[in-house]
């Protein structure tokens, strides 16, 4: 096939956009596995407790070897999307997840519990890497933010409802009901994803690189020379405040406004949930914006709201400004999640796309998980030089991280959007 004939059949695919549909809804539904399985494991964590017998150190540990799987298997899955494909990838990984999850159902006691989410999180760890590389490949570059936000959204989407049916089924099906619930997503994915091909752009990419002979490894892609060197590093600040900022802030907040406000287990739920819901409109909103006015002008606005809504977030104190103010923090903290797909699919070529997608996310997502235990240690530290609960203070360091996505945006991130993929 000509040069000229492969890149037609390229553009015809991009053009008739149906194709993109059912990549972006395939890659959505996989990452909504993903905040789905998490946030289900946090509310059963009490109830495994309970009946395995469980220390709080133990409980925790499962979700630590689940993140931490899921950082080993975005770096395993993200390089073989690149080798062999998007969709039989993204398959593999559905059925490693959904058959490890379900022998979660199964354990009897701490240790093959721990193996068990250990695998399943390897197999949770490739969804988002590859699903934003798909849904980058497939749709027109006019729309690429756009398309790339809904993935991002499919993660809101699995935590609402994981918090919506967990209260309602976890009493009537116990803890280990709640993991085959958990294999249900999966399988709807792996459906979707049987009636979908490969994108034509990875398809001609390949033959390309076997005509060549070339075997670059798609690792070495990301510091190939000084600009990419600069762009991972700036690529990497950005996902690392931004997964420190969420999970610091939502782990954490609950506590808060309960030590200091007196919020009942009822009112920190609503909080939750308006916050979440805040953080859905900040990436629908962010893909939007992007697409018409350009990423970098709209990763600055959100950057620089971040910063102001958290340092006036830890300045309030009545309850509807908290519940409020905590949707609008949500856009800001979260909502750059909605540019991150477009951003690294363009900046990398597509033998490496997804290795890029799943690197560099994994690894600010790695940095992120540290954002608990740093907040906790500075309200510790705020307390006893202060006297009583001091998360504010610690929200008040948080707020000067996002100065280091100001400076990355600025200064190592070339501006783009919309360009050709390579």
């Amino acid at each position: 096939m000509s040069s000229n004939s492969s890149q037609d059949s390229v553009q015809a695919q991009i053009e008739d956009g149906r194709y993109a549909k059912k990549a972006v809804l395939a890659s959505t539904v996989g990452y909504a596995l993903d905040g789905f399985d998490l946030l289900i494991l946090g509310f059963i964590l009490v109830a495994i407790s309970a009946d395995l017998g469980l220390t709080s150190t133990e409980a925790g540990s499962l979700v630590t070897w689940t993140l931490i799987g899921s950082v080993i298997g975005g770096f395993i899955f993200g390089a073989l999307s690149d080798k062999y494909g998007r969709i039989k990838v993204l398959t593999w990984s559905i059925v490693l997840f959904a058959g490890f999850t379900g022998l979660c159902a199964f354990a009897q006691g701490y240790w093959d519990l721990l193996v068990y989410r250990t695998i399943a999180g390897l197999g949770l760890g490739g969804e988002f890497g590859i699903g934003m590389a798909l849904a980058a490949e497939a749709c027109k570059p006019s729309e690429r933010t756009r398309m790339s936000s809904y993935v991002g959204l499919g993660w809101q989407a699995g935590v609402l409802v994981a918090a919506l049916i967990t209260p309602i089924l976890l009493p009537l099906i116990g803890w280990r009901g709640m993991f085959l619930v958990g294999v249900i997503p999966a399988f709807i994915s792996f459906v979707i994803r049987h009636y979908i091909g490969e994108p034509e752009i990875f398809v001609e990419k390949q033959k390309e690189m076997q005509e060549k002979k070339d075997k670059v490894s798609p690792f070495k892609e990301l510091v190939k020379d000084g600009k990419t060197l600069r762009t991972s590093i700036g690529i990497t600040i950005l996902t690392s405040v931004q997964n420190f900022g969420y999970y610091g802030i939502m782990i954490w907040m609950p506590g808060y406004l309960a030590n200091k406000f007196g919020y009942t287990l009822t009112k920190s739920a609503m909080w939750t949930a308006v916050t979440i819901i805040g953080m859905g409109f900040g990436i629908w909103l962010f893909g939007q914006l992007a697409d018409r006015f350009g990423r970098r002008p709209i990763f600055l606005i959100y950057q620089v709201g971040a910063t102001v809504m958290v340092l006036l977030y830890s300045q309030l104190v009545d309850p509807m400004a908290l519940l409020f103010g905590g949707a609008i923090l949500g856009i800001f903290v979260n909502g750059m999640l909605g540019g991150y797909g477009a951003l690294i699919s363009e900046a990398y070529p597509t033998h490496a796309r997804a290795t890029a997608q799943n690197v560099l996310f994994n690894i600010g997502r790695g940095v992120g998980g540290f954002g608990p235990a740093v907040v906790a240690a500075l309200s510790a530290t705020a307390a006893v030089t202060f006297g009583g609960f001091s998360f504010n203070v610690a929200i008040l360091v948080l707020a000067s991280l996002y100065l280091l996505d100001i400076f990355a945006t600025l200064f190592l991130i070339p501006a783009k959007t919309g360009v050709e993929l390579e």
